[in-house]
């Protein structure tokens, strides 16, 4: 007994009809009809009753059918997981991220994942949060880190929340403090010079939405910028920045962190509900929690309270 066998007689089961169980076999009908003769012959039992157009399951036939069903079910994951341990020799994996955070934790990830898997291919999409919610529901990503909450018009993904990062106003060492205080007001960003993102951005979204709240539109001397045009305007004295802690702390800038909790997001990492993620994406999420929650707390060069490692 084969496996390609027990193939043709599930599939010629199904369809009740051999012309086009071939058909979906791609194989040549007389080849097939060849094979379950010769199963049956190895069984010792007619599998179908034969008339034309009309196939029927012998009992013989209906006690193999749920068995052959089984049998080719166990092959298939026996297969499945094999590739993917073969996969982590080889292999590629997707991944979406923001702007922001592949200026921030990704780096450091995809290098731990590299060191340990150094056959992998990485490829990196980055893009706002809504961008990446399209993309990966189109099957063009494995898994994408994005800012929640984003995913009320995706239903076929599914997302969990890795960790909570305050936003910090990055200012030049050059120039005065934006404020006295040690923490700053959404306030106190009112006619201040601010550098903005590209339309587009999550962080453009989420600070032009937190000075509205407070009754103001927000001044920008320069928009439009890209993460690393946004740091060198600020470096360059033209104006504040709301940034997330995470990149701040990488900048060289200065760090004044808001008041309240107000200000700070959520990263999550999404994947499809429908597909499982392969093999080697799920090793890059592992990886991911690991990294995070080794330096979630003290290697960003914030304090504590700034990034908080979710459960």
């Amino acid at each position: 007994m084969q496996l390609h066998q027990l193939r043709y007689f599930a599939t010629v089961a199904e369809t009740r009809h051999f012309t086009r169980a071939a058909e979906l076999l791609h194989v040549a009908q007389p080849s097939l009809s060849q094979q379950i003769r010769a199963l049956e012959r190895e069984l010792g039992a007619d599998l179908f009753h034969r008339a034309r157009g009309n196939i029927a399951l012998t009992d013989a036939g209906e006690a193999l059918l749920p068995l052959a069903r089984q049998i080719l079910a166990d092959a298939e994951t026996a297969h499945r997981e094999v590739q993917e341990v073969a996969q982590l020799r080889r292999g590629r994996v997707r991944l979406g991220a923001t702007p922001s955070l592949c200026a921030s934790f990704v780096p450091d990830v995809l290098r731990r994942f590299h060191d340990e898997f150094p056959g992998i291919e990485l490829i990196v999409d980055e893009g706002g949060s809504q961008d990446l919610v399209r993309t990966l529901s189109a099957g063009e990503l494995d898994l994408a880190l994005i800012i929640t909450p984003v995913l009320g018009q995706a239903p076929a993904l599914a997302a969990t929340e890795l960790l909570r990062e305050e936003l910090v106003v990055a200012s030049s060492l050059a120039s005065p403090p934006p404020t006295r205080r040690r923490r700053i007001q959404v306030e106190d960003l009112r006619d201040r010079p601010m550098v903005m993102f590209r339309r587009g951005y999550d962080l453009r979204e989420f600070t032009t939405a937190a000075c509205r709240a407070a009754g103001f539109e927000p001044s920008f001397t320069v928009e439009g910028g890209e993460m690393d045009a946004v740091l060198g305007f600020v470096r360059a004295g033209l104006g504040i920045a709301v940034l997330p802690g995470m990149v701040a702390a990488r900048s060289g800038l200065r760090i004044t962190p808001f008041a309240g909790h107000d200000m700070q997001r959520t990263i999550a990492v999404a994947h499809r509900k429908d597909v499982a993620p392969p093999r080697a994406a799920r090793e890059l999420r592992r990886v991911m929690l690991e990294h995070l929650r080794t330096a979630a707390a003290g290697e960003f060069g914030l304090p504590p309270t700034t990034t908080r490692l979710l459960p």
